[in-house]
């Protein structure tokens, strides 16, 4: 039995009759979680009936929204003829159809779709209903993410261990790690809003030939007074200095330039990770102060940006002895074959390559240290699913590490996935071209500022100033970078992050905050406690119904984000709100209205709507703000 469960709370004209499906099951239909689900079933539940087909075969095929009505179905995908047996069928389901709690008409003006509409007071009141309810319940347990609106506990007893941002130590954060770090935040939000358990680790790579180059780099370039003022900086500019020093001696020696191999920076810089990996005190005593200054700052960084990490860990902190086991393993399994003294796991015939597992010097490399990780995280934490956060660029490698697990017959090889995503164009870590977050967030949040105080009469009611400017300008950089598909690349335009108008960050958050002064500037009306308190029928106007429908999608936006992991599309659903709400807001007014009872329910109709918005908004990272 699906149904919206009738409770003598609920006025009779608007009390749902239960829909049975006789032991069938419909995958997507959870009307407990999302009203407008069982609103679709009554229709699925009508068409089945006349048509003598299955509901779980009829509710696939009730499309939302199509042709100008609430719901539609195509009578040819069920049944076949010519127009005039189309029509016999058309006819026998209108003919049939009595107007209920559910629906309020049915029509078929071509014989070819049946068009239906929703019964809009008893719509509106269940979903209303939901919403407040549900609110309710996250305000009695704030640290239950199952509560809200549109979330579900189908996880509920499953692990999901998420691998995201992972930037180098001593490089400063830039747009391009940024894309990782929001998309994993924002995928994590969504397994905890479906019940999982998540452990958000942060895997830095703080390990490899680069840290011997940036070892050299600091005792060719490095500047002690500098690097205890501006670690992060100062480390960045040697790693870019000693980077070109390679680059430049590079050409001379394609030029036909003899220079000693003991003067090579390539060669000093491999030596010195020999020694690191060996456990020489002075490589690894720099090394960690190098580790250990650039996890400082990259904490402060997350703070900014309302990130956190259950986790910090690292290539370096993967154990010797798992590393060591996963070599032998390949072996063992035949995987391996031998290339100028290099190890290499041959993957050849499943048309991915070979790769190295060990360098002809001893040393680890990638795909050794992500596959003894793999080991020692399975063994800590037991995982269901296992998901890294890392850009396209890397998917061979990822294809790689996950396929050799698998012939290696390790246990969690079907519990590994790659989420992968496009590219910030133009820069360059290596040739110093990049944009740093912390100038970014600084740009943004001066600009927001100056936006702020061109309104002198709304800034002075804002109680922090700053931190709130801060707080839009964060809005900005993040929804810039979320807005379009994850995988698609794209140029990083700080005009753009800055934009107070148009489908930008500051719009979703101004939003927010109009739907939050509402209360403020009616402060005689007090808000309804319960829907019961409100005359739904009073909210009839098309604005408001558009703006309910888009709020009933709401709980299939989530699903489709988590299926998908996909950000953008829970960001286009804020604007389409954002805009829906903006449209409203001329006509639609609380102050004003023709009567107490009819501002009563539109101040009650834009509290709900605001605590949808808020809702979205944090699963993407945001914090709503009151006013601006």
């Amino acid at each position: 039995m699906a149904n919206l469960a009738p409770e003598s709370a609920i006025p009779e004209k608007y009390q749902l009759h239960s829909i049975s499906l006789d032991g069938e099951e419909i995958p997507g239909c959870d009307p407990k979680r999302s009203p407008i689900d069982g609103f679709k079933l009554a229709v699925a539940e009508l068409v089945s009936k006349q048509f003598d087909e299955k509901i779980s075969k009829i509710y696939p095929a009730v499309e939302m929204n199509k042709k100008g009505t609430d719901f539609s179905v195509a009578i040819v995908r069920f049944k076949k003829g010519k127009p005039a047996d189309l029509k016999v069928w058309a006819d026998k389901v209108v003919d049939n159809f009595k107007p209920s709690a559910y629906l309020s008409s049915c029509s078929t003006p071509d014989n070819k779709f049946l068009f239906f509409q929703l019964n809009k007071d008893s719509f509106n009141y269940h979903l209303l209903r939901h919403i407040s309810l549900t609110n309710e319940e996250c305000i009695a347990n704030p640290t239950n993410h199952t509560l809200a609106y549109g979330t579900t506990n189908e996880g509920q007893g499953k692990h999901m261990l998420i691998d995201f941002s992972s930037p180098n130590i001593a490089k400063p954060f830039h747009a391009g790690h940024l894309r990782s770090t929001i998309i994993g935040t924002v995928i994590s939000n969504l397994y905890e809003a479906n019940g999982w358990k998540v452990t958000r680790l942060n895997y830095l790579g703080d390990w490899g030939t680069q840290y011997g180059l940036l070892s050299i780099g600091f005792d060719k370039y490095g500047n002690e007074q500098e690097l205890l003022e501006d670690p992060i900086h100062h480390l960045f500019q040697v790693y870019v200095r000693i980077n070109n020093a390679k680059a430049e001696q590079k050409e001379r020696l394609d030029a036909g330039e003899t220079i000693p191999e003991e003067d090579q920076i390539h060669f000093q810089a491999k030596k010195v990770f020999k020694a690191m990996e060996d456990g020489e005190p002075t490589a690894i005593a720099q090394w960690a102060r190098f580790r250990d200054l650039s996890i400082e700052k990259l904490k402060g960084t997350y703070e900014k940006l309302n990130v956190h990490f259950d986790v910090y860990w690292g290539e370096s902190q993967v154990s010797t002895e798992s590393m060591e086991w996963v070599t032998q393993e390949a072996i063992k399994k035949g995987l391996t074959c031998e290339d100028r003294g290099a190890l290499l796991v041959d993957l050849t015939k499943y048309k991915m390559d070979k790769a190295i597992i060990r360098k002809a010097d001893g040393t680890t490399i990638y795909l050794t240290r992500d596959l003894g990780g793999l080991k020692d995280k399975y063994e800590k934490y037991k995982f269901d699913k296992h998901i890294y956060v890392v850009q396209a660029a890397q998917s061979l490698h990822f294809n790689q590490l996950f396929k050799t697990a698998e012939l290696m017959g390790l246990e969690f090889a079907d519990k590994l996935q790659h989420i992968s995503f496009g590219l910030v164009r133009g820069m360059s870590t290596r040739k110093g071209t990049v944009v740093f977050l912390e100038d970014m967030i600084e740009e943004a949040t001066e600009t927001m500022h100056e936006q702020m105080k061109s309104n002198e009469a709304k800034y002075a009611q804002v109680e922090d100033p700053l931190g709130t400017s801060a707080i839009i300008g964060t809005t900005a950089v993040k929804i810039q970078d979320m807005a379009g598909k994850r995988i698609n690349d794209y140029d990083f335009d700080m005009q753009r992050c800055t934009s107070f108008e148009g489908d930008f960050g500051p719009f979703i958050q101004y939003s927010h905050v109009r739907l939050c002064s509402v209360q403020r500037k009616n402060p005689n009306i007090l808000p309804p406690a319960s829907i019961n308190e409100i005359d739904i029928s009073l909210l009839n106007e098309q604005k408001v119904n558009d703006i309910m429908y888009h709020l009933s999608t709401y709980p299939n936006v989530i699903k489709n984000a988590l299926n998908q992991n996909e950000p953008s599309q829970i960001v286009t659903w804020c604007f389409k709100l954002s805009h829906l709400v903006g449209t409203a807001w001329e006509t639609i007014k609380v102050t004003g209205a023709p009567s107490e009872e009819i501002a009563k329910a539109r101040l009650f109709f834009y509290i709900q709507t605001r605590i949808v918005l808020a809702n979205a908004m944090k699963l993407l990272s945001l914090t709503p703000i009151e006013r601006m």
